[in-house]
């Protein structure tokens, strides 16, 4: 026993030394500074991905289906074709309107010939009834027949007029027997099958414009106010990922049960990956941003009087108590007791003692360039609507 105390006695003698040492030695922190931010204060809200365009393309012309080369799924161009009718009938009655038209302009120039000498016997007969060469009955049957002429030559004139308008509508029958997608798109629904009749009017396919893609969500009405249309608007899916969006239209309507109205937002960013019906959660400004003072969470330590935080002056660690507001992602508002700049340790903090002092180093352990880059993006202090 008295072998083992010497021991002991002698281990504790030469390690003291070196515990002096070391607790004589700067202790090794981490920094950051305190930086300013814009704060908009957010309530978080539920929205709904729904088509900005969707449209259920309708056949101009009615006819049987010869071919429909679009499957559900299918991404197409605007003027792809959708379907495409029988077009027999169709050019028979083509060809039917040009030779009716041909007709009519035969009988234009007929007419044309017939009131010609019509005009040419009343002005004759006018001239002999001046020198009473012929008699009042003579002048009346050429009056009469000039008007009879000029009568047959607007009839033929309206009958040129309707060919025409017959030819129009069978080339507009032809050139609409096939169906063309309206806009670049993706096929959700197809209607019909190869040998179905198409009534005109009749649903082909049902197509939604994905790049139209838009965010409803009910807003409470007292917000709404606050909603610019230049200020990005953060939206979360169901996986986490964020989507940036852009106010369009608050709509003239509220839901008085809620007291919310529904608000439609455009998606800005062109690789989000979302569905329509697809549930996000919004973050919707209810306040005007504001340029805030911000301290890193892992700096606060908390203490009987409240928060407090470890400032590096001249090489010393210096305790601050402090007030804090808003929780900003992975900081605290500041209210009081910092200033822009300041030194704060956010690691290391948990073992120092007043006025000790301190060897800062980097950014804590861990820490990645997004984190040290997020102080330079806009702050969100976000509250649940319930």
């Amino acid at each position: 026993m008295r072998r083992i105390a010497s021991i002991a006695i002698l281990v504790t003698i030469l390690g003291f030394p070196r515990l002096a040492d070391a607790q004589g030695r700067p202790a090794g922190v981490s920094t950051e500074a305190v930086t300013t931010t814009t704060m908009a204060e957010t309530v978080s809200v539920f929205g709904e991905v729904v088509a900005g365009r969707e449209s259920k393309v309708a056949a101009r012309v009615g006819g049987v289906a010869e071919e429909v080369p679009v499957r559900v799924g299918d991404r197409i161009a605007q003027g792809d074709m959708l379907a495409r009718l029988d077009t027999e009938l169709l050019r028979i009655e083509l060809a039917q309107a040009e030779a009716q038209l041909s007709i009519a302009q035969a009988g234009i120039s007929v007419s044309e010939a017939r009131l010609d000498r019509a005009e040419k016997a009343f002005r004759r007969a006018e001239r002999l009834r001046q020198n009473s060469t012929i008699a009042e009955a003579q002048l009346e049957e050429r009056a009469s027949d000039f008007a009879e002429a000029r009568g047959a030559q607007q009839e033929a004139q309206a009958r040129r007029k309707a060919s025409r308008n017959a030819l129009e509508q069978a080339r507009y029958r032809l050139d609409n027997a096939i169906v063309r997608a309206p806009f670049d798109a993706v096929v959700l629904d197809v209607s019909t099958e190869v040998g179905q009749f198409i009534a005109a009017g009749s649903d082909v396919a049902t197509l939604i414009d994905t790049a139209a893609l838009e965010i409803e969500a009910n807003v409470p009405a007292r917000f709404v106010s606050a909603l610019r249309s230049d200020q990005t608007v953060d939206a979360t899916t169901d996986i986490g990922d964020t989507i940036a969006l852009m106010l369009r239209a608050v709509l003239p309507t509220e839901f008085a049960a809620t007291r919310t109205r529904p608000v439609r937002f455009e998606v800005t960013d062109e690789t989000a990956v979302i569905a329509v019906g697809q549930t996000v959660t919004l973050d919707v400004p209810i306040s005007t941003p504001r340029e805030v003072l911000v301290v890193p969470k892992d700096a606060l330590v908390q203490s009987s009087g409240g928060w407090s935080v470890f400032v590096n002056e001249d090489g010393k660690a210096v305790p601050r108590t402090v007030e804090i507001g808003a929780a900003l992602n992975n900081s605290f508002e500041v209210l009081s007791g910092l200033q822009e700049g300041d030194a704060v340790v956010v690691r290391g903090n948990e073992r120092l003692r007043p006025g000790q002092e301190i060897a800062p180093s980097g950014p804590p352990e861990g820490a990645s360039e997004n984190d040290a880059a997020a102080s330079d993006r806009p702050a969100v202090a976000t509250e649940n609507e319930g």
